[in-house]
């Protein structure tokens, strides 16, 4: 695929610097944001070196926004609506993958999804029909994301518009996942629902990286 500069807002977190090392080291120009730029300097500058100087930059959230063709939000819960209302004029015209899950302390094992249905259909009505939002990654473990191991986990992808969605699709599998069409936004229900169902099995079975396989398909790749 094309590779569009990608930012990744909350970049300096576990999910987000995972996401920013995968796409660097498959070639992509990655803006990491943060709310402190300096902090996402610093982050980026110590990815580049230990990539052999890949194509990473850190910035303001604003910043990083506006110089991406796609923006990542990689956030917790709490932080989703003020981020997105400070990045919102630089995402018109744009895909916003949204990565967030509503997880509710202290009870993240619980299932708790907000009165708009999930976390993703509050993204899209705060950024409104501008920007393209697509859900994702909600169910990888930011660990291994980090490790360079292989996942082994699949992704799923929901959105309302379905070139949206592949773009997203051909994303994760650069970043090394099996990744699927999960069908339109309102899905993203189930994805971000799941996230505590995963958290309880760790927790249960004293596992750390608890993910999903899709079977019974076949799984198209680039």
């Amino acid at each position: 695929m094309a590779q569009p500069t990608i930012a990744v807002i909350g970049g300096t977190g576990s999910l987000g610097s995972g996401l920013a090392r995968r796409w660097a080291q498959a070639g992509f120009t990655v803006r990491i944001g943060s709310r402190v730029g300096g902090k996402a300097a610093a982050a980026a500058a110590e990815l580049a070196a230990a990539l052999g100087g890949a194509k990473v930059t850190g910035h303001a959230n604003l910043e990083a926004a506006q110089g991406a063709g796609i923006a990542v939000l990689a956030v917790p819960f709490a932080h989703q609506r003020p981020i997105l209302e400070e990045i919102r004029p630089a995402l018109a015209g744009k895909i916003l993958v949204d990565t967030t899950v509503p997880l509710v302390p202290p009870k993240v094992m619980r299932v708790q999804l907000p009165a708009e249905g999930c976390a993703a259909l509050i993204a899209q009505g705060i950024l409104g029909t501008d920007t393209v939002v697509v859900s994702a990654f909600h169910n990888v473990a930011a660990d291994v994301l980090a490790s360079g191991a292989d996942p082994e986990c699949d992704v799923l992808v929901a959105g309302d518009k379905a070139e949206a969605r592949e773009t997203v699709v051909r994303l994760a599998q650069a970043a090394g996942f099996r990744a699927w069409h999960a069908g339109p936004l309102a899905n993203s229900a189930a994805m971000e629902a799941l996230t505590s169902v995963l958290i309880f099995m760790n927790r249960h079975y004293k596992a750390e990286h608890a993910g999903i396989r899709v079977a019974g398909v076949t799984c198209r790749t680039p």
